[in-house]
């Protein structure tokens, strides 16, 4: 792998991904009881909603700057000193006792400072590799390490309701705005003249979508997040409920097979097609949610651990094909358009919808878990048949590339 790139642009980029999943992570995961401790739980569903509904309109405009008017690298690193300051100021106005709804406007204003940051960084990573197909996995893998790293300080800091874990967050967020200034610029895009406010706002990108192998692929990745959405949520009160504590540390299983998965990625890639491993993907993401369904305290475990493989080979592979099959001059606005539909369409009514059917589900006597899961479990199993009939993929010799190396089948 490093035969491909030098040793020193490698580390630069596994830097990039450990310090930005740890500042993500950082924040997302002590929030919840954050709020709770300042007396902030009536907006908590309003709040972590407010990344969903940034995720709608954020990461396509930036998108569309770091395609056309400014190289990436100087746009994550603006992107990353305004989340630095959002978050910060967010954090004292929930310290301070400040109205509840300024509290929820400081964090949705943290939330479109902070959606386009991944899309943009995964730009960077992809214009660095010489082939992404063997190289991405790993690299992404680092940020699923930095966010159990920022998970771990905030344990260690005696953080886990309190502000600091903001403002430490806060204080990554600069690390990576500086240490942006080691990666060299990428070449800046030809400056765009006459351009419509459509495309200022990026919302050309949904012209992508007139392909249809990239259609299916968006559509299905979409569809995918919202019973995914479910699983965040609902599995550490199922985990507490069949009598395992320290849910944090069980959940980590997911991640630990996320990580192996991403490393295994590059060899599936170059010795699979693209259809078998987002099958193989959604067939684990289908029995991750029928583990959970057998409610007891193995095959709960047994679906966490599933959760890694699907995810990277759903998520991961989907970053993985944008790459090779949109133009370059399209690829940081079909990242975003990506986050868009992950983040944003898949989330909010993943979300919304997965909390109604938990309240469904919920009785005198306690959860229906069976039930809960395995209504998540069909609803994967409906976008494995949907992905299946849609997808038709590239035959031998047909699109850009006749070197089966250059592309994914």
């Amino acid at each position: 792998m490093l035969r491909t790139i030098r040793r020193a642009e490698y580390f630069e980029l596994v830097v990039l991904f450990f310090i930005q999943g740890a500042a993500l992570g950082v924040w997302f995961v002590p929030l919840s009881t954050v709020l709770d401790a300042h007396g902030l739980n009536g907006i908590k569903p309003y709040a972590f909603a407010a990344s969903a509904l940034a995720a709608f309109v954020s990461p396509l405009i930036f998108g569309a700057m770091a395609d056309r008017h400014a190289s990436p690298v100087k746009v994550l690193r603006g992107l990353a000193l305004a989340t630095a300051a959002t978050m910060a100021l967010a954090c004292t106005g929930i310290q301070l006792g400040w109205n509840p709804w300024l509290v929820l406007a400081l964090i949705q204003l943290h939330a479109l400072c902070s959606s386009p940051t991944w899309s943009i960084a995964s730009t960077i990573v992809f214009a660095r590799l010489a082939d992404a197909r063997k190289e991405f996995g790993p690299i992404r893998a680092m940020a699923t390490l930095g966010w159990m790293a920022g998970c771990w300080l905030v344990s260690a800091l005696g953080a886990d309701t309190s502000t600091l874990a903001g403002y430490s967050g806060a204080l990554i967020w600069l690390v990576v705005a500086g240490f942006t200034f080691f990666l060299p610029t990428l070449e800046t895009p030809k400056s765009a003249e006459n351009l419509t406010w459509h495309e200022h706002l990026g919302l050309d990108a949904l012209t992508l979508l007139k392909n249809r192998e990239h259609r299916v692929v968006f559509i299905t990745v979409a569809l995918f997040c919202i019973p995914l959405a479910g699983f965040y949520p609902y599995t550490p009160p199922h985990l507490r409920e069949v009598g395992l504590e320290h849910t944090s540390a069980w959940m980590s299983l997911g991640q630990v097979t996320e990580i192996i998965a991403m490393f295994a990625l590059g060899g599936f890639l170059l010795n699979w097609r693209l259809k078998t491993l987002f099958t193989l993907g959604l067939v684990f993401g289908v029995l991750r949610f029928a583990c959970c369904a057998l409610n007891t305290k193995t095959w709960l475990l047994a679906g966490i651990v599933l959760h890694g493989c699907s995810f990277t080979l759903v998520y991961i592979t989907a970053q993985i094909y944008l790459d090779q099959r949109v133009d370059a001059a399209w690829r940081a606005r079909a990242q975003a358009l990506m986050s868009l539909v992950t983040g944003g369409v898949g989330n909010l009514i993943g979300y919304l919808g997965s909390g109604w059917w938990f309240t469904a589900n919920a009785t005198t006597s306690g959860t229906r878990w069976p039930v809960f899961w395995s209504g998540l479990s069909v609803a994967v199993a409906v976008v494995l048949v949907y992905f299946l009939a849609a997808y038709r993929g590239r035959r031998a010799g047909e699109g850009q590339a006749a070197n089966s190396t250059t592309s994914l089948p």
